[in-house]
Parts: structure tokens; C-alpha cells; sequence
């Protein structure tokens, strides 16, 4: 750009309101090719030959001079023109400059032009550097039907206008550091090297439809104040990277291709990011991003990881994607958000909701804007996974058809406000026997696998929780499902809860064996069959010990003795005490005494006497089993009506 150093060059002698101008001398000439007179103009124009080398930096020209000093490198029919390397740096055009079907054998410099008005390049072909690096343009700048066979640079170039980079293909670079215009459009481009967009200006919208960027394309800190088109595009061998980039309307990826990761860290959106059949074959990271007005992200499918750690949502927003892994870790949610995903492990851990934000497990493909199911390759199909709400207020949370098998809930606040809706999945104890079968958290499989084996143990990195950190937990859960009016998974909590009472180490001994007798008399009035089984076998025992010792050798019959007084007889009845039986064990357990035992422990169950003379030992024994059986049926009758109840 002129200025009032001295060139690099030889300068124009010509003086112009007591400035001397910058162009460079033509040949043995003591001005530039504005500065001769007609004559020396076309004698030194005669000279060319096409493929000749072109040096006018600093040259004032209009279009007139332009077509004047291309016209002797076309062919006899006014063709192609052709030049070897051209250096036009810091020219001055005046009007619109049009630059029409010329070859270039080099490099076409145009560094720190100005141009008056627009400028267009149509049907050239450049063999080397396409250079308008620091230029200014006053109006648009047109590059139609144009290929560069090495880089193009318009680092630090202002454009007043549009630029419609209607680039075929660039061999090397594509570098527009820097550069500022009012729209931008690179349609169809393909760019061979690698694209560099960083810290570039477009105050409109921008349009990188189906371009094809083949080491990957870098929109660091770019500023877009409209919209930005990516649909169709690839992005290949390289990342493609919008960190800190800030987009001011929607931001559509239909289509488009990422072969290696892609990035939006610390970026700030204004709109939607739309994903319709886009490939992301490595991951995606939003970490720190901010979105201000989106209401949609997605459908994103994604073989790797997407990353929204630390973003802000401002507005409410939906999220849709497929991937293997999504982290929301420390997010801000400023508004209601829905994260409707498939196939994926989610990460929620210190997420910040001030509004309802709702986790579902879709079990459906998304679908294209044409209706269609979008593929997705390399994704297992499984159910969603939650794998940790710590640090979450779970008052505004909502989970819905997702596997809690692995998730983490300690240090989660509000967890009796949280809301489970539909087939939300918990992890099961290990096989066998020895434990009873229910829903568990993922921390008490943590803990117990310290004890215990079978049990999964703790991943990299986490310490198990003590039992009594783990109670809480439990019953704040079992509260949460009590207030969905969901019972039967309250029932599991509970048990949970009670088990890890009775398994603290620092509660009473008492509390400790009260709840041990609990557990074992009937899973902590959860479990029928313990009871049912415990009841039975209280039952039989009764009638064992009725038969052996409770029922007389004989039942006794009434005695009655009197006075007679003239004509008045005073009677008293008395029953005689009943007697012990007596004679082998094996004669009392006779079929008529199992009728009569029966019928006594019967009626203790259900808190009647049954009338029958007992022995001392088998009054002793009926209260036992009146206080005892009846309560085992109604912890049986408990057990039951929880699992049932609605």
C-alpha cells in the first residue's frame, strides 16, 4: 500500500500535487507504464511476448491501462492471454478492475492493492501464488472459474464488498488470515493444502457450501456476523477448528464430512447447528462454548466423543446425538434444555441447571429432512448410559429410558426431587444365591467389591464410598420414586438403604442386630418368601413341640361334687389339670395329636385361642407362637403389598 517510505523498486519520476509516484520504472524508462507518454506506451508494449514477466507495483491503473497491457500477450485472436510471473503490489485501481482469461506461468501478486471499487477474476489460471494479502477493495471481489496452482493469500485483506471465491481448486494454502468483508461465498472450492480463516471478519453471512478442504481447514477466532453454511463440505487428513470463532445466526453441517476431529472451544453461537447426515469420524468438542440463541443442536452422529464440557446454553435448547461417548461435565443451563441421544455413555458431573434439562434414551433412529433414517456406522446399539449426576441439582433433572448401571450419585443435590421416567435401567447384584436380587447402585458394587467377590469394582480413579455416605443416597432416591408414586422401585432403594444401615461401622450394636434380624426374618419386610418360609417353619416347630410336650397324656373331663340340703343340691364342676404326657416320643406323634397341634398353632397365626387343655410347656409355647407367627404373616402380607402397590 503506498506510503512515504521509498519503495523497493525504481521509483516513477512523475510528481503528481508534489508527490512523487510509487510505480515501478518500465525498462529503460524513467516513469511506469500510467506515466509514459502514448508513444513510449506502445513502444514498450510492442516489446511483450506472451509468457512474459509482468512488474508494475505501485502503478496507478484503470481498467483501459489493464486491457491495453495484456492485450500483445494474446493470441492473433484476441485469446488467452499469457504471463509468466505478475507483481502488481501496492497498485492503485481506479474503477472496477475485471481480469479476464489471462494464464499465469507464476505466481499473481497483487499484495497491498487498492482498488477504488471491485474487483473480478474470471477464467485464470495461476500456476503459482494467488497473493492479495493487506489488499483493499472498495466494493466486491469475484474469482469465477478460477484455479491457483500454489497458495492463495488474503491475509489482512479488506473487502468492502462480497467475495465470491469461486476458487476450482488451490493447490497449496488457502490463508485469509486476518481478512475482513461483508459477505463471503467459497461455494464448490476445493483446497488442496491446508485453509486458514483465522481471525477473519465477515460482518453478513458466509457460505462454504461442498467445499472440500483437504488437510483440514482452521476458523480460529473467525468472526461471522449472519449465517454460515458448511452443508456438503469435507474436511480431510486435518481437524477442522472453529475455536473462538463467533457466529451470529445458524450454522447448518448438513451433509458434510469430518474425517478427523472437530472443534468449537470457546466458540459462541448465535443459532442452530444442524447435523442432518453429517460424518464425524473422530470427535467432536464444544468445550467452553457458548450458545446464545440455539435452540437445536444436531442430529449428530459421531463414532467418538462429544464434548460440551463447560459450555453455556442460554437459550432453551434440543440436543441430538448418536456417538459413543457425550460429556456435559460443568455446563451452564440457562434455560430448559432436552438431550434426546442414542448409543451414548452421558457425563453430567457439576452441571449447573436452572431450568428442567431432560436426558432421553431414544430408541429410534433420527431421521434427514427428507424423512429418512440416518445411518450409524461404527455405533453398537445399546441403551443410553448415564454415568454420573454428581454435583448435579437433580431437582431440575429428568431421566428417562436410561441404564443407571454405572452412574454415580454421591454428592448429588436435591436427589429426592430427581424424576426417573420410563425403562430407566439399575445394575443387578452378582449371580448365585448368597445375594438377594434387587436394584443396586453403582457405588455399593464399589463397595462391596472391597469385600467381596463378584462385585464390580470401582474404575480408575474413584474411591468407593463408605456405607454410611451410601445410605443417604439410597433413601433419597427411594423418596424420589415414593413421590412418582413408583413403589415396587422404591422397595429396591429401601432394601439398599437398609443394608447399608446395618452394614455401617458405626452405628449402635443394636441397631446393628435389630436390623440384622430384620434382614434375616424377611429382607427388611421386602422379601414374602423369607417370611412365608420363616413362618412355615415357626409352624412346624409348634406343632412338633405341641405333639412332644403341649398336648395332655388325655383331654380331662369335667368333675362335679355336691351337698344335698333337704331338697336344695349345690353342684361344683373342676377339670382336672391336664396331665404331662408321658411314654416314647415316638407314640406321641400320633395322627390324632397332629390334628389337635394343628389346629392350635392355626389359630395362633391368625391371633385366636383355640380352646384346647394344654400342658404348662404347651401354654408356653401358644403364646410364643401367637406373638411370633402372626407378626411373620404380616411382614409376608408387607412384603407383598409393596411389591404390588402402585
Amino acid at each position: 500500500m503506498a506510503g512515504t517510505d521509498s519503495p523497493a523498486w525504481p521509483q516513477c519520476v512523475h510528481l503528481d500535487a508534489g508527490e512523487r509516484c510509487r510505480g515501478r520504472r518500465v525498462g529503460a524508462y524513467t516513469a511506469c507504464l500510467a506515466h509514459l507518454d502514448s508513444g513510449e506506451r506502445a513502444a514498450h508494449l510492442s516489446t511483450l511476448t506472451p509468457g512474459v514477466e509482468l512488474d508494475h507495483r505501485g502503478t496507478p491503473f484503470t481498467q483501459s491501462l489493464l486491457d491495453e497491457l495484456l492485450a500483445p500477450l494474446r493470441g492473433p485472436g484476441g485469446g488467452q492471454a499469457r504471463v509468466g510471473e505478475a507483481s502488481f503490489d501496492e497498485v492503485r485501481f481506479s474503477g472496477d478492475a475485471e481480469l479476464r482469461d489471462v494464464a499465469f506461468g507464476g505466481h499473481c501478486s497483487f499484495s497491498s492493492a487498492v482498488f477504488d471499487a471491485g474487483m473480478y477474476v474470471r477464467e485464470v489460471r495461476v500456476g503459482g501464488d494467488l497473493r492479495l494479502a493487506a489488499a483493499r477493495v472498495a466494493g466486491d471481489v469475484w474469482l469465477d472459474d478460477t484455479d491457483v496452482g500454489a497458495d492463495a493469500w488474503f491475509y489482512g485483506a479488506r473487502i468492502a464488498g462480497a467475495l465470491h471465491f469461486g476458487v476450482r481448486v488451490v493447490v497449496g494454502s488457502a490463508v485469509f488470515k486476518g481478512m475482513t468483508c461483508r459477505t463471503a461465498y467459497f461455494t464448490g472450492a476445493r483446497v488442496v493444502g491446508a485453509a486458514s480463516f483465522e481471525g477473519a471478519v465477515i460482518d453478513g453471512e458466509a457460505a462454504f457450501d461442498g467445499v472440500v478442504f483437504e488437510d483440514g481447514a482452521e476458523f480460529t477466532e473467525v468472526r461471522i456476523g449472519g449465517r454460515a453454511c458448511f452443508d456438503g463440505a469435507h474436511f480431510h487428513r486435518s481437524r477442522a477448528c472453529f475455536d473462538g470463532a463467533d457466529v451470529g445466526g445458524d450454522m447448518p453441517f448438513a451433509g458434510a464430512h469430518f474425517a478427523m476431529e472437530v472443534t468449537f472451544e470457546r466458540a459462541a453461537i448465535g443459532g442452530d447447528l444442524e447435523f442432518h447426515g453429517a460424518q464425524v469420524d473422530a470427535g467432536a468438542s464444544f468445550r467452553r462454548a457458548v450458545f446464545r440463541r440455539t435452540a437445536r443442536i444436531g442430529p449428530l452422529v459421531c463414532t467418538g466423543r462429544v464434548d460440551f464440557s463447560d459450555a453455556v446454553f442460554e437459550a432453551a435448547v434440543t440436543v441430538e446425538a448418536a456417538a459413543g461417548e457425550v460429556l456435559f461435565r460443568r455446563t451452564r443451563w440457562a434455560s430448559t434444555g432436552a438431550l434426546r441421544l442414542r448409543q451414548a455413555g452421558v457425563d453430567l458431573e457439576d452441571a449447573v441447571l436452572e431450568f428442567p434439562v431432560t436426558v432421553v434414551g431414544r430408541p429410534r433412529a433420527f431421521v434427514s429432512r427428507e424423512g429418512e433414517e440416518i445411518a450409524e456406522p461404527g455405533l453398537p446399539r445399546r441403551q443410553v448410559r448415564v454415568t454420573s449426576v454428581k454435583g448435579v441439582d437433580a431437582a431440575f433433572l429428568v431421566l428417562v429410558d436410561v441404564d443407571l448401571s454405572t452412574c454415580l450419585f454421591v454428592e448429588t443435590v436435591h436427589l429426592d426431587q430427581l424424576r426417573l421416567e420410563g425403562g430407566c435401567v439399575l445394575s443387578d447384584p452378582p449371580p448365585g444365591r448368597r445375594w438377594t436380587p434387587r436394584k443396586t447402585l453403582a457405588e455399593e458394587h464399589h463397595w462391596r467389591a472391597t469385600r467381596y467377590g463378584g462385585w464390580t469394582p470401582a474404575p480408575s480413579g474413584i474411591e468407593p464410598h463408605s456405607t454410611a455416605v451410601l445410605a443417604p443416597v439410597y433413601r433419597q432416591l427411594r423418596k424420589a420414586l415414593e413421590d412418582g408414586r413408583n413403589e415396587p422401585g422404591a422397595a429396591d432403594f429401601y432394601y439398599g438403604e437398609m443394608e447399608m444401615r446395618r452394614h455401617a461401622p458405626h452405628a449402635a450394636r443394636s441397631e446393628r442386630v435389630l436390623l440384622g434380624l430384620y434382614w434375616a426374618l424377611s429382607g427388611y419386610g421386602l422379601r414374602a418368601s423369607r417370611a412365608l418360609a420363616w413362618l412355615l417353619l415357626s409352624m412346624t416347630a409348634t406343632v412338633l413341640a405341641m405333639m412332644l410336650w403341649g398336648l395332655p397324656q388325655s383331654d380331662p373331663d369335667p368333675v362335679s361334687t355336691g351337698t344335698t340340703d333337704g331338697h336344695r343340691v349345690t353342684l361344683t364342676s373342676k377339670k382336672p389339670t391336664p396331665v404331662n404326657p408321658e411314654g416314647p416320643y415316638t407314640r406321641r406323634l400320633s395322627t390324632a395329636r397332629f390334628e389337635k397341634s394343628l389346629r392350635v398353632v392355626t389359630n395362633s397365626v391368625i391371633f385366636r385361642a383355640s380352646g384346647q387343655d394344654l400342658t404348662t410347656a404347651g401354654t408356653y409355647v401358644e403364646m410364643t407362637a401367637r406373638f411370633v407367627e402372626p407378626a411373620l404373616l404380616g411382614l409376608a402380607v408387607l412384603a407383598v403389598r409393596s411389591r404390588v402397590r402402585r
